[in-house]
């Protein structure tokens, strides 16, 4: 099993409400493009339902489409995304969608982690092998 690490930079955020309730709580959809670099090299787009706590603290799940470089192999993958938001960083678990590795990238198989601070970038580590 292999590791990448590396750093992510949030390029745009569009986040639309889906349904606000009286009690400051809300459901969102946002869509996020995101850079990568270090042993994962490229971008992702993906989309996220959101749900927020009246005191700004949050739950998410989404999926991600990467396209770009791992290690020294190229394709695209899809990874499932499911984290939490304490309103000053947010944590995300990752597990690589099995069947979706294209191109050197088929048969990924993966886990992983992304933290980020409130703000655009934040970092990574997926622990993977392909085939």
């Amino acid at each position: 099993m292999a590791r990448a690490e590396g750093t992510f930079h949030n390029d745009s955020w569009k986040e639309e409400v889906v349904q606000k309730f009286d009690d400051g709580s809300k459901v969102t959809l946002a869509r996020i493009v995101q850079d990568f670099e270090g042993d994962l090299v490229g971008m992702c787009n993906w989309a996220s339902i959101m749900t927020y706590r009246p005191d700004g603290t949050a739950e998410y799940t989404g999926f991600l489409r990467l396209v770009g470089r791992l290690g020294r192999r190229h394709g695209t993958f899809i990874v499932q995304a499911n984290g939490a938001y304490d309103g000053d960083r947010a944590k995300i678990t990752w597990r690589v969608v099995s069947g979706t590795g294209t191109e050197e990238l088929r048969g990924l198989q993966g886990t992983g982690t992304a933290e980020a601070p409130h703000g655009p970038d934040g970092t990574y580590t997926l622990d993977y092998e392909v085939g």
